[in-house]
């Protein structure tokens, strides 16, 4: 097992970590006073990460996107940790895989425009009633016929739309009737602005400000045959599809990136900071934060780099991504933690970032599956599979 970075990975990190100390890093604090990031500087960081080729990593080469492996994906997943959430969406994009499934038509309209930033999307499973049980959506959209030609009406409504604001379409997902009246989920692309499609408020949250998180209500929506995403029936595989690979990028590599940065403040403020004459990371206490930190964040990180290698090489990975995502989540949990505590009075007052990073941290636990949701999918693999979960070759 090699676990060294070549040459090519290591400028690509160096690329990235240079873009956001330069391009983002200057924005965050307006942003965190604001509560939003001014639509002019926000195309601004768009055009220019589109430029460095860092816009769409993770889309295939041969239609415009960086064509990384999800290993290299993770890498700079990582680094966007470092980050706010909607300067990561302005810079780095949200262009999720289930698009690849576009076909004709759809991959004119929708696919390579998102891959080139020239439109955006936004994923719509979330609703008032089915949170972690994404199975549970009501949404719903019915077969009918539109000036002459075969389309579908949609109904329903959508909460917690992350990115909402920015996005102009939305891969939704809705019940659909197969051919023997039996209920399914199908996904559909959903342009903002038909007839019958409001967006609602901001729901404002205690962190992550600057990225809206909208209601969306659709009202008799008319849309066309072609904007069935995949086939019918298949919108709960894609909509889990789009999670799992959320779930290891945008939450564990994300988590291990936030953890790494928040522990770098901590040493350098146990240095520095004196108390009773010396450095309080001369102290044992603080000495055992530091270490538990480190500790655990290298843990998780090499639990992220093994599920990305596990897709990689064709492998299911889904019991190890369920496990990442309550590890790494809860890893920036207590790093956080840790880190106001190692800060005292100043790592709980806004002149300092570490308040904004505990309340950033918080919904790691919670969106993209709850930590209980993924323990209960655990223990249930594992009593299914066994040793096969936690041993060697097994």
């Amino acid at each position: 097992m090699d676990f060294s970075l070549n040459d090519e990975q290591k400028m690509m990190i160096d690329t990235v970590r240079r873009f956001i100390a330069e391009e983002l890093k200057p924005l965050e604090d307006e942003i965190e006073d604001q509560g939003f990031l001014a639509k002019e500087k926000a195309q601004v960081v768009h055009e220019k990460a589109k430029a460095l080729g860092l816009y769409g990593m993770n889309m295939p080469a041969e239609l415009g996107g960086g064509g990384l492996s999800n290993l290299d994906r993770i890498l700079c997943e990582e680094q966007f940790g470092h980050t706010t959430d909607i300067l990561i969406r302005r810079a780095f994009g949200n262009v999720y895989e289930p698009l690849l499934h576009c076909k004709g038509e759809q991959v004119e309209r929708w696919l390579k425009p998102a891959i080139e930033g020239a439109r955006t999307c936004a994923i719509t499973i979330t609703e008032s009633g089915a949170g972690s049980d994404a199975a549970g959506i009501k949404t719903h959209a019915k077969k009918t016929t539109i000036d002459g030609k075969d389309g579908w009406v949609l109904n329903g409504s959508k909460h917690f739309i992350s990115d909402g604001e920015w996005s102009d379409f939305f891969l939704v997902s809705a019940r659909t009737d197969n051919a023997a009246g039996e209920k399914e989920i199908s996904m559909f692309m959903v342009d903002k602005g038909l007839p019958g499609f409001t967006v609602g408020k901001d729901q404002k949250m205690m962190g992550i400000r600057g990225t809206p998180h909208l209601e969306l209500f659709f009202d008799n929506v008319p849309l066309e045959a072609v904007t069935l995403l995949g086939a019918e029936g298949q919108g709960f595989k894609l909509a889990m599809g789009a999670l799992n690979v959320v779930r290891l990028a945008q939450v564990g590599a994300r988590a291990v990136g936030k953890a790494s940065h928040v522990c770098e403040l901590m040493v350098d403020y146990a240095n520095e900071r004196k108390q009773f004459g010396q450095k309080i990371g001369d102290f044992q206490m603080i000495q055992q934060m530091l270490a538990d930190s480190v500790i655990e964040i290298n843990a998780a990180r090499w639990m992220v780099y093994h599920a990305a290698w596990m897709l990689d090489q064709g492998m299911d990975a889904r019991e190890q991504i369920a496990m990442v995502k309550v590890q790494a989540a809860e890893t920036l949990g207590r790093v956080v933690d840790r880190a106001v505590q190692i800060f005292g009075g100043m790592g709980f007052c806004k002149e300092l970032p570490i308040e904004r990073y505990y309340r950033d941290a918080r919904i790691y636990r919670i969106f993209d599956g709850t930590s209980e949701i993924h323990r209960s999918v655990i223990a249930k693999m594992v009593m299914k599979k066994g040793a096969a979960l936690f041993d060697v070759n097994r």
